[in-house]
């Protein structure tokens, strides 16, 4: 991480989160504007017309920077805005096109116990769709400071229309392309709990989840899903906003969810999502993969 200090500044109690990105936005040179939606406050990074070549799909790049009350929300999601954040500064002396606006997305924490309509996410692909912005790329960045090993959602797979399928099954070959030109063999696509992605699927609009985990704990995970259907069923219903099918599957209960999730996810709304539990490793991974995200073009 570039800067210690400003991002223990970013996860204090008292930070104005949504005041902090756009002054440090402002700082690097990134044009940036607050984009109020729904009641819920969103800054949106928008480059000058030169980043873009209508020929290509637009990529939009989602992180959502609101947190639960109870956390310092480090990994959740502190470490991806500030990743983000820097790439945005990047982006600024990229060669040429790179057909990418990004999304610090509000009321994210939202969409788990209220439903993902209220999640903030929701509004914006509402906005989208009124608008006709239905073709774009649509990426979200959620805990992405703790672990080496690439971890792409598998919400959205096998739901809505052909159409759809189409189009998201087409996202997702390309993001699983994307990733493995950086992390090589260690990535894995896996249920994850929701994220911006669910408030897209739910409009019908295709969208990826790309998180990060240790390798470990994926070998741990993996073993769980393998012995416990139900964990699965489980977590793709949250990540989904709705319900995972007709399969006669037996229930987990609330507590066996959370002990069978990798440890990274249990600290999560917690006082330990803290810097501690970060691993610089991750930090070089992620921006490579967002380098790699700048350069990918796909024909509109």
């Amino acid at each position: 991480m570039e800067s210690h200090g400003d991002f223990q500044k970013f996860i204090a109690p008292d930070c104005d989160r949504r005041q902090f990105i756009l002054d440090m936005l402002k700082d690097f040179g990134v044009p940036a504007v607050p984009l109020s939606l729904e009641g819920a406050h969103h800054i949106l990074v928008k480059f000058p017309p030169a980043a873009y070549n209508p020929q290509y799909k637009m990529k939009t790049v989602l992180a959502h920077y609101d947190r639960v009350d109870t956390s310092p929300g480090a990994n959740d999601n502190s470490a991806a805005v500030f990743q983000i954040i820097y790439w945005a500064r990047r982006l600024l002396r990229f060669p040429g096109f790179h057909n990418v606006q990004i999304i610090f997305s509000d009321g994210e924490e939202m969409g788990g116990s209220e439903g993902v309509s209220e999640q903030g996410a929701f509004g914006i692909a509402t906005k989208f769709r009124s608008l006709g912005l239905t073709q774009q790329d649509v990426y979200a960045f959620d805990c992405c400071g703790r672990g080496d090993f690439v971890i792409l959602s598998q919400a959205g797979k096998g739901k809505g229309s052909i159409s759809f399928q189409r189009q998201f099954n087409s996202l997702v070959e390309r993001t699983e392309d994307l990733i493995k030109s950086v992390a090589g063999r260690k990535w894995a696509p896996l249920p994850v709990p929701y994220s911006d992605n669910a408030g897209f699927l739910a409009c019908g609009i295709p969208a990826v989840a790309i998180t990060l985990l240790p390798a470990q704990e994926v070998v741990s995970y993996l073993r769980e899903l393998k012995q416990h259907p139900g964990l699965q069923a489980a977590v793709m219903k949250s990540s989904q906003g709705q319900d995972v099918g007709a399969r006669k599957i037996k229930p987990l209960e609330p507590y066996q969810v959370q002990e069978k999730m990798p440890m990274t996810w249990r600290l999560l709304h917690t006082e330990y999502d803290n810097l501690a539990s970060l691993t610089p490793e991750s930090f070089p991974l992620m921006e490579a993969l967002l380098d790699a995200l700048a350069k990918a073009r796909t024909l509109a």
